[in-house]
């Protein structure tokens, strides 16, 4: 009899556990295929960068501006993957202290996992989630020097741009992602961090990097006249641009899934990156709210203009990310209504009163709106939990993960474009610039079918007149250098 009972214990326990081992293998499966199709998904936001900046450039340079965005897939992949990974996992507290067992409670091992010569970054029939996890980050990478690309369009060099690119999506934004967007970061364990999905992490570490880089390019040749006003150069193709701007915005459905961790064994089956729970329907009401905000206030700051209403839907979505697993879907249409108005008018101001020539307006609407959505968590979102260890959002963390990241991103944008500069590596020459970078690097008219029409440009009173004797004039006044305003006398003489 009690051999019997013993029996049947252990074969119920075999059956459980054989049941156990179905669970997790299914809930494993699940998550390799729902991050598989989240890249799927983000590669549109690729596609969308492509088309912004080549509708945004002029017909000279549309060529060199897609081939631009292409190459930032093959210069950083192998950056990333070789040392960018590396240091997400193991410089959760500034290094690997602990060796490869990494600071995170929750994942020992994950520094050690992130290291390219690990077993999870290949072919392994018993990891479902390293190699999927690993391509969204480097998804996220990708958005982030793509970032820096529109707004250096038409005067970079490419050598310099993909070295850019690859010391800010491999290096610079990855870590401020080991410090405060991981479940083990410093900002997340000690002053409760949180910016769920990724206002300052993404894009406000990129449009302070970016700055840094303008600073130091200076603007194209004929942006500016001698009084400091603004000109503007028309863009090749505006609904090019638009068209752009709704494919990442689509693409960003699958960015924001691609920050949660999935669990389907366990309830409710959704954890933010700092492994706090959410749901993707919490998600999905703030993107979509932030959008129609964001589309909202870009309109009403621009007067209708359709370039700055759609960029200010992008906008309202930055500015409402960091908060996006807590906000009720009104806080969040509300707050994004301000973000987009904020990058309409922080972008003007760039452009005409710091006299900054950034093509797309990366640094208001990436930037500005980045480090704004963190702000408004501190605000609104006040006493959270956050992380594994429950530290509360409080707005004084915010301000410290704010005054950490602005440096972290500015300062090696403009180290770096510093140096390319010295050695004059960083702008294209000034003939090449007039001429067009297509013709320069490709000897060829992409639309030879076409008639090539005179290239225009809009003079601060609002005129519309032909562009070559506006850029020969801006070249001849500072003899060759490029600056907007404040040119030395002796430079202005031809």
């Amino acid at each position: 009899m009690m051999a019997s009972l013993v029996g049947s214990f252990s074969w119920l326990l075999a059956q459980a556990t054989e049941v156990e081992d179905k669970l997790s293998l299914d809930s494993q499966i699940l998550a390799e295929q729902f991050y598989f199709f989240t890249v799927v998904i983000m590669w549109l936001i690729h596609v969308g960068f492509m088309a912004y900046e080549a509708g945004a450039a002029r017909r000279k340079n549309i060529m060199s501006t897609a081939i631009k965005n292409i190459l930032t897939i093959a210069v950083v992949t192998p950056t990333f993957y070789y040392f960018g990974w590396y240091i997400y996992g193991c410089f959760e507290h500034g290094g690997p202290a602990q060796g490869h067992a990494g600071p995170d409670p929750e994942f020992p091992g994950f520094c050690g996992a992130t290291a390219p010569w690990a077993d999870a970054m290949g072919p392994n029939l018993q990891d479902h989630v390293s190699a999927v996890f690993f391509l969204a980050f480097l998804l996220f990478s990708w958005t982030t020097a793509s970032i820096l690309s529109g707004a250096l369009i038409e005067r970079v060099r490419l050598s310099a741009y993909l070295i850019l690119g690859s010391l800010l999506g491999s290096a610079v934004w990855i870590m401020d992602a080991a410090w405060g967007w991981s479940a083990g970061g410093w900002l997340t364990t000690r002053f409760g961090f949180h910016d769920s999905i990724a206002s300052a992490v993404v894009h406000g570490v990129a449009g302070a990097f970016t700055l840094g880089v303008l600073l130091n390019l200076g603007p194209r040749i004929g942006k500016y006249d001698l009084a400091g006003r603004a000109r503007t150069f028309r863009a090749h193709n505006t609904h090019l641009t638009l068209m752009g701007l709704m494919l990442i915005f689509t693409g960003f459905y699958g960015f924001y899934a691609a920050c949660l961790v999935i669990q389907s064994t366990i309830t409710p089956g959704w954890l933010n990156i700092y492994l706090s729970p959410t749901t993707l329907g919490a998600i999905a009401f703030v993107i979509t709210f932030g959008f129609a905000g964001g589309f909202t206030g870009g309109w009403i700051a621009s007067k209708g203009d359709p370039f700055w209403t759609l960029s200010g839907g992008l906008a309202g979505v930055i500015s409402v990310s960091a908060g996006a697993d807590v906000y009720h879907p009104s806080l969040a249409y509300l707050l994004s209504i301000t973000g987009g108005m904020f990058a309409v008018y922080v972008g003007t101001w760039i452009e005409r009163a710091l006299r900054i020539d950034d093509a797309v307006g990366a640094v208001a609407v990436h930037g500005f709106t980045g480090f704004y959505g963190v702000f408004l968590v501190g605000i609104f979102a006040g006493g959270y939990p956050t992380g594994v260890n429950n530290v509360p959002v409080s707005f004084g963390g915010q301000m410290i993960g704010i005054l950490t990241f602005i440096p972290l991103g500015f300062l090696p944008g403009y180290a770096a474009s510093w140096v390319l500069k010295k050695l004059n590596l960083l702008r294209v020459p000034p003939e090449v610039e007039l001429e067009g970078l297509d013709m320069a690097e490709f000897q060829q008219d992409f639309f030879p079918e076409f008639e090539r029409v005179p290239e225009t440009v809009v003079l601060p009173t609002g005129e519309e007149v032909e562009a070559a004797p506006i850029l020969l004039e801006g070249l001849a006044q500072t003899n060759g250098h490029r600056v907007g305003v404040g040119v030395s006398e002796e430079r202005r003489t031809p």
